[in-house]
């Protein structure tokens, strides 16, 4: 694992805190959203935004959800769920890693999971905490 780099992830995180806007969202929809740069093995984001795409898996009210940080690398198990939104990309839901985050992180709408694929992800969350 390489170094990471906490500081300008840190000066990225007070932009995001006071000047990023938040937007309108929905449950299914993916979003890159600003992540950044977290502890050992935890999903970090990439790029000038430290972003990674995230499913909206549950919305709370307007400032606050449940996501699922996606991955274009594939992975099997009960702790990953294979799919494809509209965009025809396919993706990797990574199960374990589903956080609460703040609807300031959202940064661009990339796509929506069909009905389908997002039932059988909320049957693999719900298998995973029985």
């Amino acid at each position: 694992m390489g170094q990471k780099d906490f500081q300008r992830w840190h000066k990225k995180k007070s932009v995001i805190q006071t000047n990023f806007p938040r937007v309108f969202f929905h449950e299914r929809e993916i979003w890159w959203c600003a992540l950044g740069v977290n502890v050992g093995f935890e999903q970090d984001g990439k790029g000038d935004h430290f972003a990674r795409p995230v499913l909206i898996f549950r919305k709370f009210n307007n400032e606050l959800f449940w996501g699922i940080p996606l991955s274009t690398k594939i992975k099997d198990g009960v702790y990953y769920y294979q799919f494809c939104a509209n965009d025809q990309i396919l993706r990797v839901a990574i199960l374990s890693r589903m956080r609460p985050m703040d609807a300031k992180r959202l940064i661009d709408k990339i796509g929506v999971a069909n009905a389908s694929d997002f039932h059988c992800i909320q049957k693999a969350v719900i298998a995973l905490c029985v």
